[in-house]
């Protein structure tokens, strides 16, 4: 996931997000709050209008030294100009598409793909996705190397239930090839009411592997997220499994509760799995590992070459110094792979599984006046230990597979190890487990 600084006229404090794709709707992101709202005067001259809306300052010359002196930026308006003109449907040229599309063309110039403009409808979904409920398919769609790929089916939703794997590829949605797609493009065409319909055709990732396509045809839903669940592990006497599934709005909440009911039954060792995990805010991530670390660096924020801010655990320590494993996976991401550094940077935890997604960069998100949105990538973010997890991903202390034959027969090797760890059963252990776990 990446990390967003985001504004709002809603909130006025500070707001870093880790954006991965709440696949039907818009992004997961982790924050620190929301920055004050940030937007941008209309200009003077007014345009054409239309019933869809209109366009301010069409045609006006642009300000002194708004373009680069290789570029005549009076071309754009040129080019604005020859659409509305020329274009043989005229009825489909509308000011304000031609408008959003000139400002999408702007932040997919960079390349970058989590540099996004949102128009109204999208800035909305976006905020939609942080409540945790949502009309959807349940899963976090991401570009990796141009290509639509699912981060993560959420627990428990029609994404999950259909089949649909971490990484799998979407190559086409109701039968239209998804290449050269945004994120947007491809979320706008799989969210949509609850009890519709969509089919996805993807292939399979295995090590590496792909399997021949297929076609999975899924039924939208309501979808609520509960982001924590506290189980206790079946005949281990205090060990519990503490499964989080996102860093939404209810996470610190149910982090709370959880954690009073493991002290109340004197926890001694805790499987934390942050498993298909994509991601949320930052602070929830800053408190989560503060549970472990106390006030200790958890991130560190980097931009050209100089770290220039850190931010340190929010949480009470309280479970400081019980053992611990985390469980990741590739749908692990962004402040999933934030709580999991700072725990194996600080020898708090081990962490078991498979290399996780590796989404580690800053956005700035700031709200326009019309409702719609930008949020561009000004840093990107590292452990405490400076180590740099984006597009690499982090790397567990024990790599253990999870195979598609081991899901269909509700195997479960990763967790199984975790158990070993903690119970002193297992072989070869990892380092960052106290000699008083290995019992």
């Amino acid at each position: 996931m990446e990390l967003n600084k985001q504004s709002s006229s809603e909130k006025n404090h500070r707001a870093v997000l880790v954006f991965l794709v709440l696949g039907i709707l818009i992004g997961v992101l982790v924050g620190r709050g929301w920055t004050s709202a940030q937007t941008v005067s209309p200009m003077s001259a007014v345009a054409s209008t239309s019933s869809t809306g209109s366009v301010l300052g069409l045609g006006q010359n642009p300000p002194v030294n708004a373009a680069s002196q290789d570029v005549e930026f009076r071309m754009f308006w040129e080019v604005w100009q020859l659409l509305r003109s020329k274009y043989y449907k005229s009825t489909d040229v509308n000011d304000k598409q031609m408008f959003y599309g000139a400002v999408k063309g702007l932040t997919d110039s960079v390349g970058d793909p989590y540099t996004t403009f949102f128009e109204p409808k999208g800035a909305e979904a976006f905020k939609e996705a942080l409540s945790g409920q949502f009309s959807g398919i349940g899963a976090e769609i991401g570009l990796r190397d141009g290509i639509i790929t699912v981060i993560a089916p959420l627990p428990e939703t029609p994404a999950e239930k259909a089949g649909l794997k971490a990484g799998d590829l979407v190559g086409k949605i109701d039968g239209k090839s998804t290449e050269g797609f945004s994120v947007e493009q491809a979320v706008s065409m799989i969210r949509g009411e609850k009890g519709t319909k969509v089919k996805l055709t993807v292939i399979h990732v295995n090590d590496k592997k792909k399997t021949a396509p297929i076609e999975l045809e899924i039924t939208r839903d309501q979808i609520q997220v509960k982001s924590v669940n506290l189980k206790w592990v079946d005949g281990q006497k205090g060990m519990a499994r503490l499964e989080v599934t996102n860093f939404n709005t209810d996470t610190i909440d149910g982090l709370n509760k959880a954690i009073e009911e493991m002290q109340s039954k004197d926890v001694k060792s805790i499987i934390l799995d942050l498993r298909n995990n994509p991601g949320g805010f930052l602070n929830t991530a800053a408190y989560m590992a503060g549970e472990w670390v106390g006030d200790k660096v958890v991130v560190k924020e980097r931009r050209q070459g100089k770290i220039v801010e850190q931010l340190q655990g929010t949480g009470q320590n309280r479970l400081s110094g019980i053992p611990t494993v985390v469980l990741v996976n590739e749908g692990s991401a962004s402040a999933s792979e934030i709580v999991s550094g700072a725990l194996q940077d600080y020898k708090a935890a081990t962490i078991v599984g498979k290399k996780t997604f590796g989404k580690g960069s800053v956005q700035d998100y700031t709200n326009m006046k019309d409702g719609s949105a930008i949020k561009i990538t000004i840093a990107e973010w590292l452990t405490p230990l400076e180590r740099t997890i984006n597009k690499t991903g982090l790397e567990p202390d024990l790599t253990i597979e999870r195979t598609p034959e081991d899901y269909e027969k509700s195997l479960d090797p990763q967790l199984d190890r975790a158990i070993g760890i903690l119970n002193g059963s297992a072989t070869g252990t990892a380092s960052g487990i106290p000699a008083s776990a290995k019992r």
